[in-house]
């Protein structure tokens, strides 16, 4: 596997790449944003499984950098920082984020982060679809619209663009409406692992779905146990009064 690293402290991007390369990690290191859009021109020869993108960068924010890189490439990004609010995840995740770390971390969550997310993608960055069984209509949700074959979403007939997980948390939940999710099984099934430390990821993802989608009451907390899809008897829920 090759890694594209960007972090501008010599002695973090040693270190870390020590550790990866022990576990059969090819690290390219870059020093600065710049740097790390360079090497993820379309134009080299190998691609990078994943981008392990710092953002307190010298010459530019790391969010902006995330969204530079959305705009050449697919390829999956996890952010690692200290930023460790709510707000910064969204954020992160809004712009094209695959995941999000905060330091400190413990190296074999990283690990086992870095592994899940290029799992979910082919190599060169394609996408690998969601496992959509026989199912080949669209899945119509009240106002909402999810269009399994092209991994499209619409809300009253307005394109809501998602993130890959977004979208394959959605799609999980949409197709079986009504039927609670336990927290346990949807890490295994979207993110393809049973770390534990990947909860908080599903949390901030499910905070981003309710918001790009502007419908709160669509995706249902049941507490202790996971998560629901309540279909709208007719048109979208209302906010809930503040």
């Amino acid at each position: 596997m090759r890694l594209l690293l960007v972090e501008d402290d010599e002695h973090v991007a040693a270190a870390l790449s020590a550790v990866l390369a022990k576990h059969g990690v090819a690290v390219v290191h870059a020093r600065n944003g710049e740097e790390a859009l360079k090497a993820l021109l379309p134009d080299h020869a190998e691609p990078f499984a994943v981008v392990l993108l710092d953002l307190g960068l010298p010459d530019q924010d790391g969010f902006e950098v995330c969204g530079r890189i959305r705009k050449i490439c697919a390829t999956p990004v996890i952010m690692v920082t200290a930023r460790a609010d709510v707000r910064s995840r969204i954020h992160g995740l809004n712009l094209g984020a695959d995941d999000y770390v905060v330091k400190p971390y413990d190296t074999g969550e990283l690990l086992a982060r870095i592994h899940a997310v290029s799992r979910r993608t082919a190599p060169g960055g394609a996408e690998q679809p969601v496992d959509e069984g026989a199912a080949d209509d669209a899945l119509r949700l009240g106002a909402v619209t999810v269009e399994l074959p092209t991994r499209q979403v619409s809300v009253d007939g307005t394109a809501v663009p998602l993130t890959r997980k977004e979208f394959d948390l959605l799609a999980l939940l949409a197709q079986r409406p009504g039927v609670v999710f336990r927290r346990e099984q949807i890490i295994s099934e979207v993110w393809r692992t049973s770390w534990e430390g990947t909860g908080r990821t599903l949390e901030v993802h499910i905070a981003s779905l309710r918001a790009k989608l502007r419908m709160p009451a669509l995706i249902e907390t049941v507490r202790g146990v996971g998560y629901r899809l309540v279909v709208p008897a007719a048109g979208p829920p209302a906010a809930p009064a503040s």
